[in-house]
């Protein structure tokens, strides 16, 4: 025994000292983001290899397999298929929401197919890459050995712009994971000024900046609760869904994916779709093509004809990854240490690291421009004193020993010496010798500016302001992900702003809102702008103005009511063809919506009036359509073939203006229509001529006018008083002679009016430019339409102070004489206003 040295030892204290090293390993050096730079050593040591290559992105493409030896051989010591797959999934797309390096070749696809080998593949650094190696070689960051001590590597990367909210992080370390989910470039710095404006600055100012994640793959996020609890917490579950629409091909409803959740596997889906329907646990499926292609994605599912597309789609996000669940995990390395992290205290994190990569930076470029000064001062001093200087030079036996005599004289250094030495003839010229005195004062300038950057506190958070803004210029771009509302969340409500809104719905069923703002007042008989993107059979059908906190109630073709607060509708641009409806409501085979109305309250003293185009009306309690259920209520009974021609919310006490298509109207009493339950038929409100229907409802109001719009474009206003109040079930009076009427509003001088046209044209105009003229004329060029378009849609909005509006013409003499002639002419009063016997078909529940 005495030639062996045996030492005993607790094996248990061994094993767990040797695991605790090993888990540090894994989290420091491995599977966890720093919060400064977000990049986990792996990408960070790609990236500063490149940058140390000359792959910058003016340069041309290297093969990956020479960054990827050159990464070994230089920084990480380990395996290389992890510093490839590393490489890999910074140049993929779908992967980053700004990719950091720019691949040429197979980088692989959202179908989980692999990349080609790194001898076949080739990259270089992206444009976005360059800002987090700004200014690295200005000792902004700290540098440390690498694995054999031959060289140094950073720490960290200066990182221009907040690297790791934009791209986020996925790792998995022992015992702690962190997964922080991309966001928008633009929000995200919006965000770092709000905090650095403000910084006792709430969770919900925050928020006002940075809506939500916004995956490169796009999706909808599906409600608010869990973003706020991982910005408030750090931790939160974000449901993402697939973004859908429906649309009828050959014949046949089809559901159309064009987005999917981030980091789902497209091959693997479509193909998990199709075993669910194998196995029969999905019905209502035909078949299933993958269209993906150049153009984008898009997976077409074909449905039998007699399934129900919502209710397909519905079994859909339940059973697939079609909608799938994101954990947040917002962990990353602070000073060392894993630590989650709130939104706020991550952009803090951030902010203090720039405060400290600017310092450095100003330090390093004050010592820069201080050695710079020392230098031309000596070389002033040798100017000014040129004689004396080559003298002692002409005379000294080498150059050690001028230098010594020139710093006993002038009083210089060894630095002034030095570059006096080597000071060329041609300095001597008085143009040198001015552009010396000027870079004197230059640097001196600029050592002032430096110190005082370093003195301000304030002045560092401008600059840092100053630069991110710039990325934000360069690299900003729209969010992709869409976020909607979800009913029923607690704290929704709080975190949207009240604001006018424009809600559009289409008659293929999309729908969008929209700030009020987007529309300008522009001049009567113009072209207007365009208002969405839409299908050729496609337009406009609904368009409500309302608060965001308003319900909105949908009435379908079948009299069923929905109700959706406005905030929960999809916000969109002019440009955009919103969501399509079926993915908001939960409506039945063959139902569509046939009006909107808008209300803040469910109070006493308020009635929803529903008139059809057969000619009933009915009016029934608003207390009646409270309780909204999610499936729908009952809100009118129909008759075989007939439809809800127009909306409306009154007060007990008011007077409506029914309109038909041919150019009739009658104005009645509310109080002629007595109360009726929720599924009453209604009676009779205008006796219809032949083909005639119903187009339009209004209100009456005090002091108002009637609008009346034909859908050729063509309008005028009435004064109130040429429609006498008739009983209901009359065949009413004359309103628009030439008939094919769009759509009728009562409307004041304060008003302003929004078209739209077939062609997806909007136009805004203020009500006070449109003339006021007899109910016989033709009226005057409200809106130009295409030679085979029309008006099909119009409402009245509150005019807006700020939005300038130019003085429009007026009609012209000949125009207001021509359709006083025509009035004087007519006699059909007398007969319309002779019938104004009650229909006998009241009908009750």
């Amino acid at each position: 025994m005495s030639d062996y040295n045996v030492i005993d030892t607790d094996v248990e204290a061994i094993m767990k000292e040797s695991f605790i090293q090993y888990s540090m390993a894994v989290i420091v050096s491995r599977a966890l983001p720093d919060v400064r730079d977000g990049l986990k050593p792996v990408h960070r040591r790609i990236l500063y290899t490149m940058y140390e290559n000359g792959l910058t992105p003016d340069q041309a493409y290297r093969k990956c397999a020479d960054t990827v030896g050159s990464v070994l051989g230089k920084y990480h010591p380990h395996g290389d298929a992890s510093v490839y797959d590393a490489l890999v999934r910074l140049a993929q797309k779908f992967s980053m929401r700004y990719p950091l390096v720019d691949g040429h070749g197979n980088f692989g696809s959202v179908d989980g197919d692999p990349p080609a080998a790194y001898r076949y593949t080739e990259a270089k650094m992206a444009k976005m890459s360059v800002n987090m190696l700004t200014d690295i070689n200005k000792t902004t960051v700290d540098f440390q050995s690498n694995y054999d001590d031959r060289l140094k590597e950073p720490v960290v990367l200066p990182s221009r712009f907040p690297n790791l909210l934009c791209n986020g992080s996925v790792g998995i370390a022992v015992g702690m994971a962190t997964n922080i989910p991309p966001h928008n470039l633009h929000e995200v710095i919006e965000g770092m000024k709000t905090v650095m404006k403000n910084p006792d600055c709430t969770l919900d100012e925050l928020m006002q900046s940075i809506k939500g994640p916004d995956f490169p793959t796009g999706g909808i996020i599906m409600g608010r609760s869990g973003i706020r609890a991982a910005y408030g917490t750090g931790r939160g579950k974000i449901t993402l869904r697939s973004k859908t629409s429906i649309e009828e091909i050959k014949g046949r409803n089809c559901i159309i994916v064009t987005e999917i959740p981030y980091m789902v596997n497209k091959a693997r889906l479509v193909e998990s779709i199709a075993d669910l329907v194998k196995e029969k646990r999905i019905d209502g499926i035909h078949y299933i093509n993958d269209e993906s292609g150049k153009d984008g994605m898009r997976i077409v599912i074909e449905l039998k004809k007699d399934a129900n597309p919502q209710v397909v789609l519905n079994k859909l996000f339940s059973y697939t990854q079609l909608q799938d669940t994101v954990g947040v995990i917002m962990l990353a390395l602070v000073n060392g240490i894993p630590k989650v992290l709130t939104l706020k205290e991550m952009l803090e994190q951030y902010i203090d690291f720039q405060v400290d990569v600017i310092t450095r930076r100003t330090k390093f470029d004050l010592n820069k421009a201080k050695e710079r000064e020392h230098v031309l001062k000596g070389l002033v001093i040798a100017l000014d004193n040129i004689d004396e200087v080559i003298e002692i030079m002409k005379t000294s036996k080498n150059i050690p020993e001028a230098k010594q005599r020139l710093n006993q004289r002038f009083g210089l250094t060894d630095i002034q010496a030095d570059h006096i030495a080597n000071m060329t003839l041609g300095r001597l010229t008085g143009m040198e010798r001015q552009k010396i005195i000027d870079e004197l004062a230059e640097i001196e300038v600029k050592i002032a500016d430096l110190e005082d950057i370093l003195a301000n506190h304030q002045r560092i958070l401008d600059i840092i302001i100053e630069e991110v803004e710039a990325i934000q210029d360069k690299f900003g771009d729209e969010r992709r992900t869409q976020i909607e509302n979800v009913s029923g969340e607690v704290d929704i409500e709080d975190l949207i702003p009240v604001e006018e809104s424009v809600v559009t719905y289409t008659n293929a069923g999309y729908i969008k809102r929209m700030p009020v703002s987007e529309y300008k007042a522009q001049k009567r008989g113009g072209r207007g702008v365009t208002g969405m993107k839409q299908r050729e059979d496609d337009y406009i059908d609904e368009l409500q103005t309302c608060s965001s906190h308003d319900n909105i109630l949908f009435i379908s073709n079948k009299g069923i009511m929905y109700k959706l607060k406005c905030y929960e509708l999809p916000e969109g641009s002019k440009a955009s063809r919103g969501t399509n409806i079926v993915n908001l409501l939960e409506l039945g085979e063959g139902e569509k919506i046939a009006a909107m109305i808008k209300t803040a309250d469910f109070d006493e003293g308020k009635y929803i009036v529903m008139v059809t185009k057969n000619g009933k009306i009915k009016r029934t309690p608003l207390t009646s359509y409270r309780n909204v259920r999610k499936n729908g209520l009952i809100a009118i009974g129909l008759d075989e073939g007939d439809e809800i021609a127009g909306v409306r919310m009154t007060f007990g006490d008011n007077e409506v203006i029914v309109a038909t298509h041919n150019g009739y109207a009658i104005r009645i009493r509310e109080t002629d229509i007595r109360e009726m339950s929720r599924v009453a038929h209604g009676v009779k409100a205008i006796k219809l001529r032949g083909s005639d229907y119903v187009v339009s409802m209004a209100r009456v109001r005090d002091g108002a006018s009637v609008l009346t719009v034909a859908e050729n474009g063509l309008g005028r206003r009435v004064p109130l008083e040429s429609y006498k109040v008739q009983n209901r079930g009359g065949y009413g009076l004359m309103n628009y002679k030439s008939g094919g009427v769009c759509g009728i509003k009562v409307v004041d001088d304060e008003d302003d009016i929004i078209m739209i046209s077939t062609d997806g044209i909007v136009i805004r105009i203020r009500a006070c430019d449109i003339s006021m003229m007899s109910r016989y004329s033709r009226g005057v060029r409200l809106m130009r339409v295409g030679e085979d378009g029309r008006v099909v849609s119009f409402t009245r909005t509150e005019h807006d102070d700020d939005v300038e509006t130019a003085e429009v013409e007026k009609a012209t003499a000949e125009e207001i004489a021509e359709a006083q002639a025509e009035e004087n002419a007519e006699v059909i009063e007398d007969n319309t206003e002779s019938v104004e016997n009650e229909d006998s078909e009241n009908t009750e529940e």
